[in-house]
């Protein structure tokens, strides 16, 4: 029996700011994450700028320093990781066969305190100077003593709050994975992006804890006067560097392992195939978060940790190359007499495979140890990164994008537009990164402001910022492409590849509000594609058509993420003295810092107080596209 509630409908702006809804979400992520992508463009091309040519004074120094610690920090906590949370909230729930997340509130908390985190980080710019310590802010240099501005507050600050929507989301995952399936869909019949998002939001859960406890303590050190890391007062610098890694590292793989999800969907797609041994790609995921885990301090080889650790993290680090090398023989294998289309989302997927190599074997000679004493801190490394994050995780990215847009906004993006973005953006990101190995193998240092002459740095310098400003403009083609799309009439069809496998391909693009109006039955693997090849045009229901309870709009989770945004900001300025004697009075009484939390708990406690049932879509409103808007 379907209760009546009234339901409460928003338009415009605030439509928005109220939804629960995970589709709408996944559109506010893409935004967010577009947004600071391009931050963290502008700020690489004026890297390349300044490193063109030798002695260059394109900028100084002190923001240099601010624009490599913003660069790295804000693509790899900003940049990418909202836009691996955008395609998980569009796609999860539908490759699952399920109606929402479990958690809709928590889900538009997870992304508002994302949001507002990212804002705080990035407002440093115009209070007062950016972050300078690097990406990895190691102590001392991220101490008071070597970073007298409040740069490094910014980041501690904004990343607890950005990593607090990254972890709650993480959570909601897990539990929408768990307990939300279609009937019929075991562990072992979920689609290779699911498995994916399953173990990338369980490493989440054990890792950011990590990442978190060791910002509260530099925060605690620079705003507080504390000495966990102060050698002078008995604390340690290295243990910065051990908390930062065990979450550094198997952050790397949160970022990676979506972008293999994406790929062993749309390889088997575009080859008409199905996935060379899933059940070896399952078991490979599994291992690689396991042992994603146990290789931090390969980051550390040079701090003198001692032989026998230096031999065990070698060893470990080389052994991740076993499951890895297993997914990519796969996908070589699922191509291998298939009828491969070569489209712009499996241009991207296919030029994935030999980048990620890449990328691969030079970790391989990083993992060991004496020869990583000759890499450490040169550009070689610098190589190695953008060849595994870019190559693998931006690449897959963009795969991504091209071949879920229609199912998330029912138009396909332009494929010859999306076959230049392939071609400028790869052709651009050989050049830059590739020559980077010769620099670091040449003595160039990673982090330097400018190089003398003469020492055969030029040309490869110049060849790599020219590279870059080719990115840039593969970048941009996509973000035509994605303007001239979004004006055309919604009018994809509920498979627009045709090879559709998986359950989001049974059901309307874009998807309707309640996504699949019955629950249907999963009876295999592929289970589209085994409906399709049974001769069937649709899903089998689990279920009668019925009413479809639905959670309500509220503004809470926004409400809730200023508030911690406002605490955050009184908190960072508690200590600092101001012209104005108000000024003074509110953030050095941490009045500022309550005003916040008083925001915030009070709009925990309406949520806890106040019990809203959510609305019904009965069964005659279901067929009618309204019921989306």
């Amino acid at each position: 029996m379907a209760h009546a509630h009234s339901v409460k409908r928003y338009r415009g702006l605030m439509d928005w700011i109220t939804t629960v809804d995970h589709k709408k979400i996944a559109v506010l992520y893409l935004i967010a994450g577009g947004l600071f992508f391009g931050i963290g463009g502008i700020e690489a091309i004026l890297i390349r700028i300044q490193l063109m040519k030798p002695m260059n004074d394109f900028v100084s120094a002190q923001v240099f320093n601010e624009l490599i610690t913003m660069h790295g920090t804000t693509m790899i906590f900003l940049g990418v990781m909202p836009i691996i949370f955008a395609i998980m909230n569009a796609v999860i729930p539908l490759q699952i066969g399920a109606r929402d997340v479990a958690f809709p509130f928590v889900n538009a908390l997870g992304f508002w305190t994302f949001l507002f985190g990212g804002l705080l980080l990035n407002l440093s710019w115009v209070m007062g100077g950016a972050p300078d310590a690097g990406w990895t802010a190691y102590t001392p240099l991220s101490s008071t003593q070597y970073s007298e501005t409040h740069g490094v507050d910014f980041y501690t600050i904004g990343l607890q709050i950005a990593g607090l929507g990254t972890l709650i989301g993480g959570i909601n995952f897990l539990a929408t994975i768990i307990t939300m399936r279609a009937p019929g869909m075991s562990y072992m019949r979920m689609p290779m992006f699911t498995w994916t998002t399953f173990i990338t939001s369980a490493i989440i859960l054990f890792a950011f804890p990590a990442v978190t406890v060791g910002l509260v303590l530099l925060t605690f050190d620079r705003v507080l006067g504390a000495n966990f890391f102060d050698v002078a007062n008995g604390g340690n610098p290295v243990l910065w560097q051990h908390i930062f890694w065990i979450f550094g590292h198997p952050e790397v793989y949160i970022l990676i392992l979506p972008a293999f999800g994406i790929i062993s969907e749309v390889i088997p797609t575009f080859a008409r195939k199905r996935l060379f041994g899933y059940s070896s790609m399952v078991f490979a995921t599994i291992l690689i978060a396991f042992l994603g885990f146990m290789v931090w301090a390969h980051h550390m080889f040079t701090t003198g940790l001692g032989t026998v650790a230096n031999a065990l993290f070698s060893i470990s680090t080389m052994l991740i190359a076993v499951p890895t090398g297993i997914k990519i023989f796969n996908w070589l294998f699922t191509m291998w007499g298939g009828q491969i289309r070569f489209t712009a989302a499996n241009l991207f997927a296919v030029g994935f495979v030999p980048t990620f190599v890449m990328g691969g074997v030079t970790g391989v000679m990083l993992a060991s140890a004496p020869a990583d004493f000759q890499f450490h801190d040169t550009y070689f490394v610098v190589a190695h990164f953008h060849y595994v994050i870019v190559g693998g995780l931006v690449l897959g990215l963009f795969s991504g994008l091209h071949y879920w847009w229609p199912k998330m906004f029912g138009r396909i993006l332009s494929e010859s537009l999306g076959k230049w973005t392939f071609w400028t953006f790869m052709i651009g990101f050989q050049l830059t990164f590739f020559v980077q190995h010769f620099l670091g193998l040449m003595g160039m240092q990673r982090r330097i402001v400018t190089y003398l002459p003469n020492q055969d740095f030029d040309l490869l310098n110049l060849v790599s910022s020219i590279g870059a400003f080719l990115m840039g403009v593969g970048v941009i083609i996509f973000l035509v492409n994605v303007v001239i799309t979004m004006r055309k009439p919604v009018d994809a069809p509920n498979d627009p590849w045709e090879d559709g496998r998986t359950l989001e391909w049974a059901i309307p693009s874009p998807p309707p509000e309640y996504n699949f109006k019955q629950t249907p039955l999963v009876r295999g693997i592929d289970a589209y594609w085994k409906e399709k090849m049974a001769g069937n045009k649709e899903m089998t229901p689990a279920e009668p058509v019925g009413s479809i309870h639905m959670p309500s709009a509220t503004p809470l989770p926004f409400v809730m993420s200023v508030g911690i945004f406002i605490a955050g900001l009184g908190f960072m300025f508690s200590k600092d003295t101001f012209q104005l004697e108000f000024m003074n009075f509110i953030f050095n009484n941490y009045i500022v810092v309550i005003v916040g939390l008083v925001i915030t708990f009070g709009a925990m406690a309406l949520r806890s107080l106040y019990d809203d049932h959510g609305w019904h879509i009965e069964p005659e409103d279901q067929d009618e596209k309204g019921a989306r808007t």
